[in-house]
């Protein structure tokens, strides 16, 4: 089984790619969805779009996780919904099934504690997926934290 994890943002989306096999676990791929910050906020969600795409053309995922929203008082709120919600459409065109999860649930599943620092979910990704090397940037990393805690939801 293929699994996507997705970490949202409009500057920023991190994607992590897992394979569950046997049992096994494996990193299949990380990374992020760079926006350009100079470009209209519309233009920067086809690009996002376009991006997804992309890679679920080259993973061909079974199901998503994605990191719910919650309502922080900050003037990019309203563009990360947004493009939340371009990620959410996309996966929703290709038919993948989607699975939503608090940032507390994802702590509590990848490391046992809901309230669990950055540094923790980290260890916990890297002990899972047997790396040897943290995955970069934070947002790629968060997004196997998704991944796995879609797995661990199964």
């Amino acid at each position: 089984m293929i699994i996507l994890g997705i970490d949202p943002g409009l500057a920023i989306v991190g994607y992590g790619v897992i394979d569950v096999s046997k049992n096994k676990i494996k990193m299949l791929d990380c990374g992020i969805i760079k926006t350009n910050k100079d470009k209209k906020e519309g233009e920067r969600m086809v690009e996002i779009y376009r991006d997804l795409r992309t890679l679920i053309q080259k993973w061909k995922p079974d199901i998503a996780g994605v990191e719910k929203f919650f309502f922080y008082r900050s003037s990019t709120t309203i563009s990360v919904v947004q493009a939340r919600g371009v990620l959410i459409m996309t996966l929703a065109r290709f038919q993948i099934p989607i699975v939503e999860f608090s940032p507390m649930q994802i702590k509590l599943a990848v490391t046992g504690y809901g309230k669990a620092k950055k540094e923790d979910v980290l260890d916990a990704v890297m002990r899972e997926l047997n790396l040897h090397q943290a995955p970069r940037p934070d947002d790629a990393s968060d997004a196997l934290a998704i991944a796995l805690t879609a797995y661990f939801q199964q």
